[in-house]
């Protein structure tokens, strides 16, 4: 504790935005360096996980999986950090690296019970921050992926989508289809992250864009975006289609609303008669599935067959921009803010 700061910094919500968030909406606050209670570690934060989905909390929408984020709040994020201090007989020891959902700050006063160990299972810490394991679990065991599926992963370019591809064509997918943004996207998802060919929104209707790279039908759908591309899907599914939901970015980043709806309209006809299979998801997800994926990631990137897409912003003071930049599409993989 000796060789720690006094105070900490942290992003907090400066004003709930009308739309979508700019730099405005967030503030740098200095605070006192926090003070672990009875049964909680102290933790210096290395990295954390800039998600699209924040714009759902901090609009204020409700039901959600976790609480919504307030004026004066700080945000919340998926962290890996380091342990400063921990309670005398506990499992965790200072230098243990761990993740936990405090993010947005340089230091974290966290429950013992809330931060994971993350071992030497990974190559390098920022890799727990992947959104590989939401892609594989969608992948194994809500879809049922089977050798020679055709699988269209809309928001190709995301977090999970970066991964799903990689993921989908090494679990042995015998046509990978992704959707994106831009051209230079989707140039980048066939020749680095396992797509053989990518839907690119605004470069045609996205449904006879599919039908021409997918001319026998899709067997599996990961959606992350939802609206015309899941229409899209409807349209080009296989009998027996499996699709799993996991995001909403068409109504999660829409500039009206909060991010807590996704309406879209479909033709309920074709599920019956094509029996296509739809459910949605949300982490954990399947917990042994889930358990296993450190262990397959990890032999994965040491053998040099997957990699972990992301940009990594420096410092603290990058924060309150990136948020807005994930929204805007102005990266492809994971964004990370390196403290």
């Amino acid at each position: 504790m000796s060789s720690s700061p006094s105070v900490s910094r942290e992003v907090r919500l400066a004003a709930r935005p009308d739309g979508l968030p700019g730099p405005e909406h967030f503030t740098i606050a200095e605070t006192p360096l926090p003070e672990p209670g009875a049964g909680e570690v102290l933790v210096r934060n290395r990295f954390f996980h800039v998600a699209a989905a924040l714009r759902t909390l901090i609009g204020g929408a409700e039901g959600m999986p976790l609480p919504p984020v307030n004026p004066g709040d700080p945000l919340p994020a998926a962290t890996v950090g380091e342990v400063v201090a921990a309670p005398a007989g506990g499992e965790l020891r200072p230098g243990d690296l761990v993740s936990h959902w405090l993010g947005w700050r340089e230091y974290a006063a966290v429950p013992a019970e809330a931060c994971v160990p993350l071992g030497d299972a990974l190559p390098d810490p920022v890799a727990h921050l992947s959104q590989g394991a939401t892609a594989y679990t969608a992948l194994v065991t809500d879809a049922r992926l089977r050798p020679g599926d055709t699988v269209f992963v809309t928001g190709g370019a995301g977090a999970v989508g970066s991964m799903a591809g990689q993921i989908a064509r090494l679990l042995g997918a015998g046509r990978v289809i992704g959707s994106t943004g831009s051209a230079d996207k989707a140039e980048r998802l066939v020749a680095e992250l396992g797509y053989d060919a990518v839907v690119v929104r605004g470069a045609g209707p996205v449904g006879e864009q599919l039908a021409k790279l997918a001319p026998d039908g899709v067997d599996v759908l990961l959606d992350n975006v939802g609206g015309e591309q899941l229409r899209a899907a409807v349209a080009a599914a296989r009998p027996g289609a499996r699709f799993v939901l996991v995001g909403a970015l068409s109504g999660q980043l829409a500039p009206d609303g909060n991010g807590g709806t996704a309406p879209v309209e479909l033709d309920t006809f074709p599920f019956i008669i094509k029996r296509i299979e739809m459910r949605g998801v949300s982490n954990p997800g399947d917990p042994a599935t889930r358990a296993e994926w450190p262990a397959r990631f990890g032999e994965w990137l040491r053998a040099g067959q997957i990699t972990f897409p992301r940009v990594e912003l420096a410092g603290i003071e990058s924060a309150p921009a990136a948020l807005p930049e994930v929204i805007g599409g102005r990266h492809l993989g994971t964004v990370v803010v390196r403290l």
